[in-house]
């Protein structure tokens, strides 16, 4: 296993993270058992969970997989091998805590101690926000309009927030997800202006299919020591050329919940992953260990986070720490990027 510095702090993550968004939706609970038994042994340190997961999130769901790491950590005492971290959702539906902004004070405490208690954890080792409570695009949204008449939290109040958890003992580093460019700018500035907590990663998608962290973010985390995270790295399995040809394996995310994934619905989907799969092919590669092993390399990148429903897959995942991408190798996929550049951002 490899390893990488998470922000400048002195905590050493496998550059393989467990995903686990799965777990108590398309996994049971012994599978997540399985998963977190052979992730350890193979070294992945690193794990990513979310108070909302699993997913598609819903009321009937909520904290269902933090309730089965916690159950884990119970059974096995292994709390102290692991580096955990989870999140706070952002704005939301009724269902937690009533809706709507979810970084005041009073959310942030409700959220943080509600995961400690499923988790069945003292702390959180990284406390990330799930996704800003301010109008900017998201999730592959696209043609940014700006309206700021919405209330949120300022981002100096939740750093505060942030503060109050961290000298309480409940969480020991923050981060953010499906952050822009402006907002973790904005971050580093108050922090370091006011002496407040300081964002330690960026949970973003970024695979063969959505480059889109490398215009603006990869800068900033290379720069600012503020590494991403990178979720969906074989963009919900596209990349291990399973939906080839129309497949839609039984069981497979987009068999389960095809309409929750729209971000991948595009034009040239298809057109590209057949590129990559060619590539994977001539090099007598592994086209998911080939897509993950891109994602690693990258200077900016401190983890990447797989998720996986079956162990066969676990373990071609992890193993792609060991594939070697020469230059002819990384030549042939900037060229298939360029033809179709982003196809699903």
């Amino acid at each position: 296993m490899n390893y990488k510095k998470l922000g400048n702090t002195d905590l050493k993550v496998s550059t393989i993270c467990l995903g686990t968004m799965t777990w108590g939706e398309q996994n049971t609970e012994q599978e997540g058992f399985e998963q977190m038994d052979f992730a350890l042994d193979q070294g992945v340190n690193f794990w990513d969970t979310a108070e909302i997961y699993s997913i598609p999130p819903k009321a009937e769901t909520f904290g269902h997989t933090e309730i089965i790491i916690g159950n884990w950590f119970k059974k096995t005492k292994k709390r102290e091998k692991v580096i955990l971290a989870t999140k706070v959702a952002g704005p939301m539906r009724s269902y937690v805590r009533g809706g709507g902004n979810q970084f005041g004070i009073k959310n942030m405490t409700e959220a943080i101690d509600g995961s400690l208690k499923r988790l069945q954890t003292d702390y959180i080792d990284l406390y990330q926000l799930h996704w800003p409570e301010r109008n900017t695009n998201m999730f592959g949204r696209l043609g940014y309009e700006h309206n700021d008449n919405g209330e949120w939290n300022k981002f100096e109040d939740v750093l505060e927030n942030l503060q109050k958890f961290i000298q309480a003992g409940k969480i020991r580093y923050v981060g953010l997800s499906n952050e822009t460019p402006w907002g973790a700018s904005k971050f580093l500035q108050i922090s370091k202006e006011k002496k407040l907590p300081r964002m330690m990663s960026v949970q973003n998608p970024y695979n063969l299919l959505n480059r889109t962290y490398e215009i603006g973010l990869a800068e900033i985390s290379v720069r600012e020591q503020m590494g991403l995270l990178a979720y969906s790295p074989l963009a919900i399995g596209f990349l291990t050329g399973k939906y080839r040809n129309q497949e839609r394996p039984e069981k497979s995310r987009l068999a389960v919940d095809g309409d929750f994934w729209t971000r991948y619905n595009k034009p040239n989907t298809e057109k590209a992953v057949d590129a990559y799969y060619e590539i994977a092919k001539k090099f007598d590669l592994d086209m998911a260990q080939m897509s993950l092993k891109f994602c690693e390399i990258q200077p900016f990148v401190t983890s990447v986070i797989i998720g996986a429903t079956r162990m066969d897959q676990l373990k071609t995942d992890i193993e792609s720490v060991n594939v070697n991408l020469t230059k002819e190798i990384l030549k042939e996929i900037n060229e298939v990027q360029s033809i179709y550049p982003n196809p699903c951002p």
